[in-house]
This record gives C-alpha cells, sequence and structure tokens, in this order.
C-alpha cells in the first residue's frame, strides 16, 4: 500500500505564495507520474499540474505562469509551488502519484487532501 502525506496547505492573501509537499511510501520501484488536482466548493476535482518521470510538465490554464511542480523520485516527492495567489485558487488540493510497485505491479495512490484558502 502506498501512502500520500500532503503538507504545505493554509490561509494566504491574494498575490501571497504557498508550497506544497507530498510524499510517498511503500514498496515503491518506480514513480510514472506525479500530479495535483484541486477541488473547490460546488466543482469538479481538476488537474492543476502533472509532471511524468521524464520530466515533461502541463498545466492548466488558470495557474500557467503562476504555479510550478517538481518531482524529486529520489525523496518520492511532489512539490507545487503556488506564486500570485488569487481567491479562484481556494480549493482542497490533492496529490496523486502513479508508478509501479517491487515486482511488477502498478499503483496509483491520492493524498488525502490539504486545504487552500486565498483570501482577497
Amino acid at each position: 500500500q502506498v501512502r500520500l502525506v500532503e503538507s504545505g496547505g493554509g490561509l494566504v492573501q491574494a498575490g501571497g505564495s504557498l508550497r506544497l509537499s507530498c510524499a510517498a511510501s511503500g514498496n515503491i520501484f518506480s514513480i510514472n507520474a506525479m500530479g495535483w488536482y484541486r477541488q473547490a466548493p460546488g466543482k469538479q476535482r481538476e488537474l492543476v499540474a502533472r509532471i511524468t518521470s521524464g520530466g515533461s510538465t502541463n498545466y492548466a490554464d488558470s495557474v500557467k505562469g503562476r504555479f510550478t511542480i517538481a518531482g524529486d523520485n529520489a525523496k518520492k516527492t511532489v512539490y507545487l509551488q503556488m506564486n500570485s495567489l488569487k481567491p479562484e485558487d481556494t480549493a482542497v488540493y490533492y496529490c496523486q502519484i502513479g508508478g509501479t510497485y517491487y515486482g511488477g505491479t502498478t499503483f496509483g495512490s491520492w493524498g488525502q487532501g490539504t486545504q487552500v484558502t486565498v483570501s482577497s
């Protein structure tokens, strides 16, 4: 079983910054992709940013230029640097990591979510 622990959420004023971290533990052989999703009240969960093991990234248009995703495979950790935060960024943020266990079985695991609240 893969366990993801998120940290870094909180309350910040518009224009401020936060850095989210998500660390994975378990019998992980390799990580293929890591991503961040968010869900605002009354809204569907949406992709915020994603990074593959090869370093390819993609971002939601709403965060492009403001957010940066980075992964550290050695630490089995994914980060989301969020700058120039807007009230519209307020949501619960979830990390997701997919990869392979020792033995070859694939997995996809979600974090518990961390609240990000941006005040105007």
